[in-house]
């Protein structure tokens, strides 16, 4: 399970450093590709496979073959370098806006990476209140 955040910065190839409590857990290849909201989606080689099995499970109506597409499309396998950096294709960092500061979050079982700017503006959690009845919405208790 992933949890936590990480903020890193991208150089000007396009690498980053993946946060070495990742790392841990992803091993030294895994799978980006396009997220929702902005962001990257980040699986272990185990947990794309459950994916794809989601994936393949999907009636072949056309917005079925679109989310196909979509996720697969833009995915890429990436591996660690012996520094502990992944170098992130243009076309997911476009998608993403990465262009300096990054921020890894765990989400269960996959990582999203931000750009600093899109996670700052689209992440909030000032008002627990708030917080609390979207958990009580979901039938959440804490």
């Amino acid at each position: 399970m992933f949890m936590g955040e990480y903020n890193h910065t991208i150089d000007t190839k396009g690498r980053i450093i993946v946060p070495a409590k990742f790392r841990e857990t992803l091993g030294d290849e895994f799978v980006v590709t396009l997220g929702l909201d902005g962001c990257l989606f980040v699986y272990p080689n185990e947990e794309w496979q459950n994916f794809i099995t989601e994936l393949k499970t999907l009636p072949g109506n056309k917005e079925a073959r679109q989310l196909q597409r979509y996720f697969m499309a833009g995915a890429a396998n990436l591996e660690v370098d012996k520094q502990g950096r992944i170098l992130i294709p243009s076309k997911l960092r476009e998608h993403a806006g990465l262009e300096k500061d990054v921020v890894f979050v765990g989400v269960l079982s996959k990582i999203e990476v931000w750009s600093k700017e899109r996670w700052d503006a689209n992440n909030t959690f000032d008002n627990v209140d708030d917080i609390a009845e979207r958990m009580s919405s979901f039938g959440l208790s804490f």
